[in-house]
């Protein structure tokens, strides 16, 4: 079979803690959507190099209600297994947590189906005591649920370490005693476990040294399911720390997956820095991602990444091609859904705030809360998945006052987002302008215009370091509005500090007078580009005055 390569990451933009699987001659891919919705992404392959947006298996409020939930909270780690007759989702619903704060309320559930598209049952209450749990099926039929224990008491390392507690299928229940079976390496923030068995020996993967650019993949085995567990003699199986020349950094919270032939990969997060190595600070506003790399196991009974204990950019595979069809790049909603790309904050979709109904040929969004709204927001977003990218659409709103305002928006959290939007003014009456939120604090930039009564189109371009809104009046000749804006603050390492997920582009509608007050949205493009180029570029050439020179995407 002839020998072909993957290009890493797999999965770009916000797809971190990938559970990989394999069903037959399918592959499946687990990621964090945390307060994103509907909950956990999956990606499907046949031949690990091509991969598709599947299906998002949690789209009901009853399997998922992040009302309230704070930003990076939500849906942490979720773990994809099949046991010979259906599939089973475990997943955290993480109501609260803080990069201060001592406690964590974080709930665990189990969903399962037996087509990987759905229907997904109600979930299944597992417990409370930690996050990233994950669902082991042994030989002998018996099922076993591992998470790592959240310690919240002062003087207490919080990641206690790796507890087991076996899951009784027909009860739909814990039960039995809960043991500690792994505290950890030197390497500390021991999470996100997998077990795995093979010759004899279960196999422990978790994720350790924290999820920036310490962390790592560490690897361990006992005899026993419940301990003790040697550690891999050269432990971690895989980091990017120390490696800071190489593509992808930040590797580790790492899966297995065995291929029909017996080859074996190893699924792991990682994140692209806007910077170059030689950089104070590296940011990453694409977010984390899932790359794969190869695993040889040797004779003493450990697996070791093929090349080096480090993420390779490009990796052999040995499976027959099997692309997919490219997809769309615009969308006129004339098809009276959204793709499946597009995803809400924190709640489900509804006719009461989005429909094409309405207006057919037409998203309407009815205005609701504000962009800082932890409850109900009219947004709908889709990732930002390259480093050079173009978003376009059209929209139609008409406010009468200043607590009104629709558009296009370049969008993190709730705290962070720059928004070009229609709204009122009392001296311009109908106008646009540029508003930002920057770690909680709101300004405007760029001098607002008033807008004729017409449809009006929106434009965003990133490019690389930067990115810059665009409006138009025709859809061919495209003018700046506002300053260009430095892409790292929609990284994860900028927004709090701490956080979790990436960069999305969203259509939006606010209306904090409670009027609820629609806007009408008739298209939207997204397009990715190796380089600076893009159909705004083409439209109107002088916009690229205030872009940095063409940067090669990686």
């Amino acid at each position: 079979m002839t020998q072909h390569f993957l290009q890493n990451p797999i999965l770009r933009g916000f797809n971190p803690d990938p559970s990989i699987l394999r069903v037959g001659n399918d592959y499946y891919i687990a990621t964090s959507t945390f307060e994103w919705f509907p909950g956990v992404q999956i990606h499907h392959s046949r031949d690990l190099v091509n991969w598709r947006l599947l299906t998002r298996p949690l789209t009901r409020k009853s399997q998922l209600d992040m009302r309230g939930n704070s930003n990076s909270a939500g849906i942490w780690a979720p773990c994809l297994t099949h046991d010979g007759e259906k599939f089973h989702l475990i997943y955290t619903d993480v109501k609260h947590w803080s990069t201060n704060g001592s406690f964590k309320d974080t709930h665990n559930y189990l969903v399962t189906a037996e087509n990987i598209e759905g229907p997904w049952s109600e979930p299944i209450y597992l417990n409370s005591s930690g996050f990233d749990p994950s669902l082991f099926h042994d030989e002998d039929g018996r099922k076993w649920l591992s998470n790592m224990l959240w310690d919240h008491r002062p003087g207490h390392h919080p990641f206690a370490g790796i507890v087991l507690q076996e899951y009784d299928p027909v009860k739909q229940k814990l039960v039995g005693p809960i043991k500690n079976i792994f505290t950890g390496t030197s390497l500390k923030v021991t999470e996100g476990p997998h077990l795995y068995r093979k010759d004899g020996y279960y196999y422990l993967l978790t994720a350790e040294g924290g999820t920036t650019y310490e962390h790592a993949v560490t690897f361990a085995r006992s005899r026993n399911i419940d301990g003790p567990y040697e550690v891999h003699p050269q432990n971690p199986l895989l980091t990017s720390f120390g490696h800071p020349d190489i593509l992808v950094q930040k590797a580790g919270h790492g899966s297995l997956v065995e291929t029909q032939s017996g080859e074996w990969y190893l699924a792991h997060l990682g994140g692209r820095p806007l910077e170059d190595m030689h950089a104070s600070e590296r940011h990453c506003n694409l977010g984390r991602e899932t790359s794969l790399q190869k695993v040889e196991w040797r004779e003493d009974g450990w697996p070791y990444v093929v090349g080096g204990n480090f993420p390779s950019a490009q990796v052999p595979v040995s499976l027959l091609p099997h692309p997919f069809e490219p997809e769309p790049a615009a969308e006129d909603f004339a098809s009276g859904r959204l793709s499946i790309h597009w995803q809400t904050l924190r709640t489900p979709m509804d006719e009461s705030w989005v429909n094409f109904t309405e207006r057919p040929g037409h998203l309407r969004l009815v205005g609701r809360e504000s962009p800082t709204s932890l409850h109900h927001q009219s947004l709908v977003a889709r990732r930002l998945q390259a480093f050079h990218a173009e978003a376009q659409t059209t929209i139609e709103f008409d406010p009468d006052t200043f607590q009104q305002m629709a558009g296009l928006s370049a969008y993190y959290d709730t705290s962070n987002w720059t928004f070009l939007m229609v709204t009122w003014d009392e001296r311009l009456g109908r106008c646009l302008k540029l508003g930002t939120c920057e770690n909680g604090r709101y300004s405007e930039s760029g001098t607002p215009i008033s807008l004729p009564d017409q449809a009006v189109h929106l434009g965003l371009r990133f490019a690389h370091e930067s990115y810059q809104f665009y409006f138009s009046l025709d859809g061919a000749q495209w003018t700046p509005f506002g300053p260009a804006h430095p892409s790292y603050k929609l990284s994860d390492e900028y927004c709090g500090g701490l956080a979790f997920t990436g960069t999305f582009i969203a259509l939006s509608a606010h209306d904090m007078s409670g009027q609820r007050k629609a806007a009408d949205f008739s298209r939207f493009e997204y397009r990715e580009f190796p380089v600076l180029e893009g159909f705004l570029s083409a439209s109107f050439p002088s916009s690229q005055a205030n872009q940095p020179e063409p940067v090669a995407d990686l």
